[in-house]
């Protein structure tokens, strides 16, 4: 679903699968970055599909999101709060309280002035550096976005990516990220299906 001109809260909730493009008319005369163009709660509830929104959204991005990748230019407050899986890329600021509660999937957030760390509830989640596999992910991701959307944002970022990719930080889950590199190394031995399980649950008992 494509949507030239702007939308009010819950877009893309509860999404299943699909994609969901939100745009400016292309006669608009504002800058997409610097403005309001969805509400509040975008991809509440999302368990797969995607979302890019050329612009700002309002609070409450990505609460819940357990599986679908999300890409917008701006938040408000309470960005990725109880997320549980998926990916969300903010291309701009965010609000306060950022990850709240976030317990699975990844956030990258650009961090242009280098504040963004004082706007996370660091209680459940850590800010880490972006590693080549992480930086090329994203890379495909804005891509995509600039592709879907014409975002004037993304294609600058996209333009000097060497440079862009070192403002963003990746938001990582403690336990989430326990359990990642409990599979990476089950796989490296050689483990089957039941005694990797058993590895995770070790690993979630502490």
């Amino acid at each position: 679903m494509r949507l030239i001109g702007d939308t009010n809260d819950y877009l893309g909730k509860g999404l299943s699968g699909g994609r969901l493009i939100v745009r400016p008319d292309e006669r608009a005369t504002f800058a997409p970055e610097d403005n309001v163009i969805a509400g509040n709660v975008v991809g509440y509830g999302a368990t797969s599909g995607e979302i890019f929104v050329n612009g700002i959204v309002g609070e409450r991005f990505c609460v819940r999101n357990s599986g679908a990748t999300v890409v917008v230019e701006g938040v408000g407050d309470h960005g990725c709060e109880y997320m549980t899986g998926g990916v969300a890329v903010v291309l701009g600021a965010t609000g306060r309280n950022f990850a709240a509660g976030m317990s699975g999937g990844v956030a990258f957030v650009c961090d242009v002035d280098g504040t963004f760390a004082s706007r996370v509830n660091g209680e459940m989640v850590d800010l880490v550096e972006l590693t080549k596999v992480d930086a090329e992910l994203l890379r495909g991701i804005v891509e995509r976005h600039a592709l879907e959307t014409s975002s004037p944002l993304a294609t600058r970022l996209l333009a000097s990516w060497s440079e862009s990719s070192a403002t963003f930080r990746k938001v990582m889950p403690r336990d989430y990220a326990r359990v990642l590199a409990v599979l990476d190394k089950a796989k490296a031995e050689g483990l089957d299906e039941e005694a990797t399980a058993n590895r995770v649950m070790e690993s979630v008992r502490g």
